[in-house]
């Protein structure tokens, strides 16, 4: 490299540097802005909802980008996902160990659609977004607010503790982005009785 050029060099450099720092401090604290559990607004009145004596089960799910935006800054749509909001209350007695529930997902067209983890989620809204290049932390830091919103299926359900609440996750069929799947019906199978939600 002659002289001539090392001042055109280094001013790249210094603006190479410059533009990361940039992008390294907006991207510190998450890579989407999610709102907080406890600002998570009561279930719609319209929720399915089915009694089967120790457990009340209520679910619905977030069909919209506008929704999803709402929570997550992000449209998990567009990724395949479809969160469905589920909510448990205890009606009275024993703990109930909920570990071996079986959740399915099906549409009108009696397609099944895949249960995910949060964390998976996480990799598919990252995926849908073009997301390659961020900052590690900010990564953690989305994905830990993320899963926040997951439904607790591992800690046996006391009725102390009365109601639980949460998002299930599930992936579109061929993880398309999901278009307004209607018949969605909810299906939970592990209890006495099997329960069946029609979501819409």
């Amino acid at each position: 490299m002659n002289r001539a050029m090392l001042p055109n060099y280094r001013n790249a450099v210094s603006l190479t540097l410059g533009c990361f720092a940039i992008l390294t401090a907006a991207c510190s604290n998450s890579l989407f802005k999610v709102k907080p559990v406890s600002e998570l607004p009561a279930l719609p009145a319209t929720a399915a909802s089915m009694n089967v004596g120790t457990i009340t089960f209520r679910a619905s799910p977030l069909l919209t980008d506008e929704q999803t935006q709402e929570l997550f800054e992000s449209n998990l749509q567009l990724a395949g996902l479809l969160p469905v909001r589920l909510e448990m209350t205890h009606n009275g007695g024993e703990a109930i160990e909920i570990k071996k529930l079986r959740l399915k997902l099906h549409d009108g067209a009696g397609t099944e659609w895949k249960l995910i983890s949060a964390k998976s989620a996480v990799s598919r809204i990252l995926k849908a977004n073009n997301i390659r290049l961020y900052n590690p932390n900010a990564r953690k830091t989305f994905e830990t607010e993320f899963r926040a919103y997951e439904f607790d299926l591992k800690t046996p359900f006391a009725n102390a503790e009365r109601k639980r609440q949460g998002l299930i996750i599930f992936q579109s069929p061929k993880k398309d982005p999901v278009a307004s799947p209607r018949g969605l019906v909810l299906s939970i199978e592990g209890l006495a009785q099997p329960v069946t939600l029609n979501l819409n």
